[in-house]
């Protein structure tokens, strides 16, 4: 057995990746299941971990560290700001984990910081101080590098742009238990919106495709990608990245996506930052998994 194996566990609201990897970040072996959120928080983990075993077995390693990141802030004995999953919020992870892998050092973490944790080390943000990296999927957040360390906040919650207001009249946000944002823009508020326009069930990947043909789906991408850039804007007036790597679901529609984006940048910043995709699309958080298990 290997003692240079890193196994990375990345619990998502849709879904669970898995990962074996060596300290390079190739990944070696993966395996995805299926969050099935409904069913509450216990189950996505105890399948997740029986998962991990399987994997580790079929490999014949042994992971000389385990990381794990989770939507959410998270703390040794709950994860705040993650309302996807019944139950997810009252977790003690990596007790869980632990509990699992005795002996084995874990670290865990939010997955969009660990998975710009990942960019800069192995990705499109390497050497660029200071480095956004932009999470666009079933929800809306930033990750901030500088001197490629994670800015992680007073509380942990640094680059919770999901919760950004949208207008003055915005008064309670977060007090409402709104995250207005994330509900304008992000995958699911975008699909939502979507099914009940066209009186059938859309994803927000199936709408970009659908914008480029039907007038009202349309209407609707433009409307959020206006919101959305006008953030983006604001963050990269506020912040002066060197770059910014878009990641997450959403940017599988990268075509339309990272032109709005690009435009609202070179019009309305002072330093336009360079805009890129993130080199590792949808392995960025199990990647940054590995990233947190090795330390930056």
């Amino acid at each position: 057995m290997s003692e240079d194996r890193i196994l990375g566990i990345d619990f998502g609201g849709t879904k669970v990746a898995l990962g074996l990897a060596g300290r390079d970040g190739t990944l070696l072996a993966t395996r995805r299941l299926d969050t099935d959120a409904q069913a509450g928080a216990e189950q996505v983990v105890v399948r997740a971990l029986a998962a991990a075993r399987s994997l580790l077995a079929e490999s014949g390693a042994a992971p000389a560290a385990i990381g794990v990141v989770s939507p959410g802030i998270v703390l040794p004995d709950r994860i705040l700001l993650a309302p996807n999953v019944p139950g997810w919020e009252q977790l003690r992870l990596a007790e869980l984990v632990a509990a699992e892998f005795p002996d084995v050092p874990i670290s865990v973490g939010t997955d969009a910081k660990a998975a710009a944790l990942a960019e800069w080390r192995w990705g499109a943000l390497a050497g660029a101080d200071p480095a956004v990296f932009l999470s666009l999927g079933t929800g809306i957040a930033a990750a901030v590098l500088v001197g490629g360390r994670v800015l992680t906040g007073a509380n942990g919650a640094a680059g919770e742009i999901g919760y950004n207001l949208l207008s003055p009249q915005d008064t309670e946000g977060f007090a409402s238990g709104a995250a207005p944002l994330e509900e304008a823009v992000g995958g699911r508020g975008l699909g939502g919106r979507a099914s009940d326009l066209l009186g059938r069930p859309v994803t927000a990947g199936e709408l970009f495709a659908l914008a480029k043909e039907n007038v009202e789906a349309k209407e609707l991408v433009t409307a959020a990608l206006d919101e959305l850039s006008m953030h983006v804007a604001n963050l990269a007036i506020f912040l002066d990245p060197q770059r910014i790597a878009v990641g997450g679901g959403l940017v599988r529609s990268a075509d339309v996506l990272l032109p709005a984006l690009a435009d609202r940048l070179a019009h309305a910043v002072p330093f336009p930052p360079e805009l890129v995709s993130a080199r590792f699309d949808q392995d960025a958080s199990l990647l940054g998994a590995v990233a947190l298990a090795l330390g930056e």
